[in-house]
Parts: structure tokens; sequence; C-alpha cells
């Protein structure tokens, strides 16, 4: 069974490439082409295999990264009796999402997208 439409754009998304629009939307040109193009291959075409472990990394990533936003909840606490908050835990917690994004890029072949920094991507202007 191929990757739903959710799972297509999250597979995006965390390999750090912008949105793709609507199917009426995109283009075939030069910059799509060279953009999706080996990522778009690559999702397309996994093998049963490869589309379970491609789903267990959906699920890691989700739970890293709704694990970012909740570090927030002690940013406003230095110190409570003997509990001293880590004061890089959300840029740790950053940095362990980002290193599991380029894991998947990894898996996948392709190269980090424009949004995950780093990337190999260059645009076309």
């Amino acid at each position: 069974m191929a990757l739903s439409d959710v799972e297509r754009t999250d597979v995006r998304r965390f390999c750090g490439y912008p949105v793709v629009g609507s199917p009426n939307a995109v283009s075939a040109g030069l910059q799509h082409l060279q953009t999706y193009g080996p990522l778009e291959y690559r999702i397309a075409n996994l093998s049963a295999t490869e589309l379970t472990i491609v789903r267990r990394y959906l699920g890691n990533l989700t739970i890293l990264e709704i694990a970012v936003p909740r570090s927030s909840e002690h940013l406003d606490t230095d110190q409570a009796a003997v509990w001293t908050r880590n004061r890089t835990e959300p840029q740790d917690r950053l940095r362990l999402l980002d290193d599991w994004r380029r894991r998947l890029c990894d898996f996948l072949g392709v190269r980090p997208g424009p949004g995950l920094g780093r990337g190999g991507i260059a645009w076309i202007v």
C-alpha cells in the first residue's frame, strides 16, 4: 500500500521541502523536477519493506516534533527546589529532530531540502 497524501506531505515536510500545492498547481518545469523529482520518485516507488521503515520514521519524527514546543513549558523556571531546568532543552530537541529528519533523507537517498538548512537544493530563479 502506497503512502497516503498526508504521509507524503509529512515526508516532504520532514525532509525540508516546501509545499507542492494542489495537483493542478504543480508545474512540471525544470525547477520542480530538480527540486522535487528525486524525492517524489523515491516516495512513489517504495517497496513494502521500505514503506514500513518510512512509516516508522514518520511516527518517531512526529513524536520528536511534538516534544519541541512542549519543552517551552518550563522556560520560565530556572530552579525549583532541587530541580533545575535544562536551559538548552529546546535547542537540544530541535537538533535531535533535525538529526532524525536528515536520517530520513539519507534513507530515502535524497538531499535535505532548503527548509532543513545545509540542504543541497539550489533554487532556480
